[in-house]
């Protein structure tokens, strides 16, 4: 894993405190080329749009499955443009083109296994295949900033099943999704206060992490 100083960062200033800045990269050789229309950054949209109660900016990216480019691309979301969150979406299989966990481990300063084992654990409930998936999530950290990057997986289903986790019948949360550590992390790693939609996944906190109503 590696650091880099780079540039300053340019998107630094955010339109209210709160603000959240969050990457969003689709990979996908064909997609990127146009062999056939992206659907994983619509995807993260949609869901960040009904997600989310605090203010969001994002920042898109649509890149081919090549190491080099996937891990630049991530090193200047964060050391440049200033992204607090970066999530990627697909190449994350078996195959040999398959090389998003690699990539983003590169750019990663720490690594974070709790999110990829909590991905696997609900697509299973949904899929054997899931222990194929190899998603990973690291920490960047620079000398003033540090984001949180999470590879996700490349189907629309599957990206909101692992962000939101697994309901019951009445629509009782059987399995946290992911996201419902996210904002936490955001805070422990020097980022905006982040706030989410309950109906859609509820932010844990611990108490002495949480603001008071106003």
């Amino acid at each position: 894993m590696t650091t880099s100083a780079r540039n300053p960062v340019r998107n630094r200033v955010r339109n209210h405190p709160d603000e959240i800045l969050i990457g969003l990269v689709s990979i996908s050789d064909r997609a990127s080329s146009g062999v056939y229309e992206d659907k994983g950054i619509p995807s993260l949209e949609t869901w960040l749009a009904g997600a989310l109660k605090s203010p969001w900016r994002g920042e898109t990216r649509l890149i081919q499955d090549d190491a080099a480019t996937i891990t630049a691309t991530l090193i200047e979301l964060v050391d440049e443009a200033g992204c607090d969150l970066v999530l990627t979406t697909g190449g994350t299989g078996p195959a040999r083109r398959d090389v998003t966990p690699e990539a983003t481990l590169a750019a990663g300063t720490k690594e974070m296994p709790g999110f990829g084992e909590q991905m696997r654990q609900i697509s299973l409930n949904f899929v054997p295949t899931a222990i194929l998936s190899r998603q990973v999530a690291v920490i960047r950290e620079t000398p003033d900033h540090a984001a949180l990057i999470v590879n996700l997986p490349g189907q629309p289903k599957s990206i909101q099943e692992t962000l939101e986790g697994l309901r019951d019948a009445s629509g009782a949360v059987k399995v946290p999704g992911i996201f419902a550590a996210v904002p936490y992390c955001i805070d422990l790693i020097g980022g905006p206060y982040v706030e989410t939609n309950d109906d859609v996944v509820a932010a844990f906190r611990p108490k002495s992490a949480r603001r008071e109503a106003k």
